[in-house]
């Protein structure tokens, strides 16, 4: 079966996570795109939060319970997180269960670290093996967390189409970014409009 390669255009891996529903707000279906546990690991992989040695690793020896357990697990955050970024962007309170699931997820996550110095500088150790299947789960939770409480949460935008809105990091110069990728939703909507004002 041949590797999943995703559109990361969010700038931030928790905004790509809520990214891979597609078509979240379409009417009529949205479109999964982490299908299996392998496309988890080939998400984290491109995400550069796993390497290309631990994304080899997890798939050869994860059997298919833990694999099913961790994607259920990447896809219970990744609607909390969506829930929760979605209201603050809509100017609505996110809502308590969407905190609630995010504040257990990202404690689950950090109880499989210990704080260590290292050289010159404080950093993050994994207890344990890290072929752990849930692995990839926990560096997104691990991100997601960092992005909640980070400045750049201001910085975070929806694509202007509606039935897209995926979300994405506006670092323009003037902060005017209003689609996920100009050559998909840019193009589309502007045909769309154009083609409204010249219908006879």
């Amino acid at each position: 079966m041949e590797e999943r390669i995703f559109e990361l255009v969010a700038g931030h891996p928790a905004l790509d996570l809520v990214n891979t529903l597609d078509w979240r707000f379409r009417p009529n279906g949205q479109e999964e795109f982490l299908a299996a546990y392998a496309d988890l690991l080939a998400f984290a992989e491109q995400e550069r939060l796993l390497s290309p040695k631990q994304a080899r690793e997890l798939k050869r020896i994860t059997s298919a319970k833990p694999g099913e357990l961790a994607l259920a697990e990447c896809r219970e955050l990744r609607e909390a997180l969506a829930d929760a970024i979605y209201a603050q962007l809509d100017g609505r309170r996110p809502p308590a269960t969407a905190v609630r699931t995010l504040d257990r997820l990202f404690h689950a996550a950090r109880q499989k670290q210990r704080l260590l110095w290292s050289g010159d500088r404080f950093q993050w150790e994994w207890l344990g093996p890290e072929v752990a299947a849930e692995l990839p789960v926990w560096l997104l939770a691990n991100a997601s967390s960092e992005l909640l409480l980070s400045e750049s949460m201001q910085k975070v935008r929806a694509c202007n189409n509606p039935e897209c809105r995926w979300l994405f990091l506006d670092t323009s110069k003037n902060h005017t970014r209003r689609w996920c990728d100009m050559k998909v939703c840019g193009n589309r909507m502007k045909a769309r409009r154009f083609k409204a004002q010249h219908k006879s």
